[in-house]
């Protein structure tokens, strides 16, 4: 189970230098071609976090399953990260491209106001993002904690199970040791009944003797 997570892990971290190498370019100015290309980086990296806990959860050793979903919540801290440096940068770049305009027309009140209106508009488009992208975050931590949790009582039942089963084990075991006693008793009972009816039979046996001797 460790290689496909160690591949997946060798795979997050170059496409985090590379959506790292694209926000940088982003910075001094964007085009619509790079803002999709960072946003399918961004994906696939998501898409990498994913397999990287299914591999980490598949794996038996305690410790070392805990060593694993560790490193994937740092890798998911960092893919946040990079969606918010993205998003800044992302607003930052269509915002100076909204105020640039078209240098070679005159720029009027009116197409001012216009500009500075899908400025504010996008600004809150972005918080908005930011907002939903902080509730996926929870979202995903406490999913996080719910499949841990889970996992937890899954080993809890399996110990709950072979208790039950040794009880049942030493159950049988005591039932039958029961059963020997029991046959043990009654074998000395029968012995003892013929012991009585051995006697008996030596007495009846001694008195007939005796009565024909002394006719």
């Amino acid at each position: 189970m460790m290689i496909p997570f160690e591949r997946y892990d060798a795979e997050f971290l170059s496409l985090s230098e590379q959506v790292k190498s694209k926000i940088t370019k982003l910075c001094s100015g964007t085009t619509d071609t790079d803002i999709k290309y960072t946003q399918g980086l961004l994906s696939q990296c998501d898409d990498l976090l994913k397999q990287m806990q299914v591999e980490a959860r598949s794996v038996e050793a305690s410790s070392t399953k805990n060593e694993l979903l560790q490193k994937v919540r740092v890798c998911k801290a960092q893919l946040a990260n990079l969606r918010d440096d993205f998003q800044s940068a992302k607003s930052n770049a269509e915002r100076e491209s909204l105020l640039l305009g078209d240098n070679d027309n005159d720029t009027t009140r009116k197409s001012s106001q216009h500009r500075e209106r899908l400025i504010q508009t996008n600004d809150q488009i972005s918080k908005q993002n930011e907002t939903l992208e902080r509730a996926r975050r929870v979202m995903a931590e406490t999913e996080d904690v719910a499949m841990e949790i889970t996992s937890e009582l899954d080993r809890n039942r399996e110990k709950i199970a072979s208790s039950h089963q040794r009880v049942r084990d030493v159950s049988g075991l005591t039932n039958q040791a029961r059963r020997i006693v029991q046959s043990m008793s009654k074998r000395e009972v029968q012995q003892k009944l013929l012991m009585y009816l051995v006697a008996a039979l030596l007495v009846v046996a001694v008195i007939v003797i005796l009565y024909a001797m002394g006719s």
